[in-house]
């Protein structure tokens, strides 16, 4: 790829947004019915290659047992209010009251309650308890300290995510996520992420995780970007972790990691985009912040939202408009891609002559 001078002792490369990409279609069309949108990770098999994000706004237990009854997967946040409080719904009705910058301020005091093991065993039982697939969360500074409570309780799925995860990480201060070690020691997948880049997400795959979360800063609830000023578009980051994919199916000698975008996936066509980059399966979380069955109220944030001493993200609100499965299957109601983002995929595959995701991977996209 051609790099691009920003001055004289600056070059970059040219990256690109879901937005700056779409489909093309091909010679051949299909029905939708006869278009399969179902993935498998490790031992278990979705009908729909969809993951909830582990935010409070979106996803509670019972959320959670929702979408995995829709044939997705919830995934549950083991930091959040679910395992703080024994009943968070008078919280949250108060966070989607708060008015402007209050929000933030409220958040960092309401997440200073310490979590509670044996909520999250709680939690985790009531899932199971429902007969669809288990899935929690933890940030890689809270692995260490609750990944034997996690386990314990039966989890399927175990989700490390941060704002961007490494396989080497440093520190002075505390003795690291040894990632590798950790994995290797559970007898569950872990699913890992966030990370943007071909050689970070190549360290990752080498841990033995069983999917690469990929993506940062970009979600609708994170201000990563003007905090931090990181972010990578979402196009080209799917793209060069599909590709690290790829070789590392050639350097393991055939094991597959599954690529999961997560972040900057607000519409039904986004979904589409991503797939067609090279991803798996996709991470959302605003799509279903405007459920009316969301835990949120119409209200989504994320864990960087209530960070102690340097928020990154922001309470955003939503126009609610209809129910998860009316999100996911239809029928829409408006035409702006919010609504039925199952059909919406369908079709977009049927549209260009495709029957399976895999296959869909190889479709041609164009930069607008």
């Amino acid at each position: 790829m051609t790099d691009i001078e920003i001055g004289r002792a600056k070059r970059a490369r040219r990256a690109y947004s879901f937005d700056d990409i779409a489909i093309v279609p091909s010679r051949r069309t299909r029905d939708p019915e006869e278009v399969s949108t179902a993935w498998q990770i490790d031992a278990y098999r979705f009908d729909i290659p969809v993951l909830a994000a582990p935010m409070d706004s979106v996803m509670s237990p019972a959320t959670a047992i929702a979408l995995g009854r829709f044939g997705g997967l919830g995934v549950l946040n083991l930091e959040g209010l679910w395992t703080r409080y024994e009943d968070p719904d008078p919280l949250l009705e108060e966070v989607a009251a708060l008015q402007g910058n209050e929000g933030t301020r409220r958040l960092q005091q309401i997440y200073t309650e310490p979590i509670k093991p044996e909520l999250i065993a709680e939690r985790l039982r009531e899932i199971r308890e429902a007969g669809v697939t288990v899935a929690g969360s933890l940030s890689p500074q809270r692995t260490k300290e609750f990944a034997k409570t996690v386990v314990d309780a039966g989890v399927d799925m175990f989700v490390i995510r941060g704002t961007t995860v490494s396989a080497e990480h440093v520190s002075s201060q505390a003795e690291p996520l040894n990632l590798k070690e950790f994995i290797y020691e559970l007898d569950v997948p872990v699913i890992v992420g966030g990370c943007a880049t071909h050689q970070a997400a190549l360290h990752l795959m080498r841990t033995g995780a069983a999917g690469v979360l990929v993506g940062f800063g970009g979600g609708a609830a994170h201000t990563t970007r003007t905090v931090l000023g990181v972010a990578v578009p979402m196009a080209s980051a799917v793209a060069d972790v599909a590709a690290a994919r790829r070789d590392y199916l050639d350097e393991s000698g055939g094991r597959y990691v599954h690529v999961i975008a997560d972040g900057s996936i607000g519409m039904s066509g986004d979904i589409a985009k991503a797939i067609a980059c090279g991803a798996d399966a996709v991470m959302v979380g605003s799509p279903f912040a405007r459920a009316t069955d969301a835990p949120g109220r119409g209200f989504h944030w994320g864990t960087e939202a209530h960070h102690h001493e340097l928020p990154r993200g922001q309470r955003v609100q939503f126009e609610t408009v209809g129910t998860i499965e009316e999100i996911l299957f239809g029928p829409s109601r408006v035409a702006d891609g919010t609504m039925n983002l199952m059909g919406a995929l369908r079709r977009s595959m049927a549209t260009t002559g495709y029957t399976e995701l895999k296959e869909f991977q190889r479709v041609e996209v164009v930069v607008e």
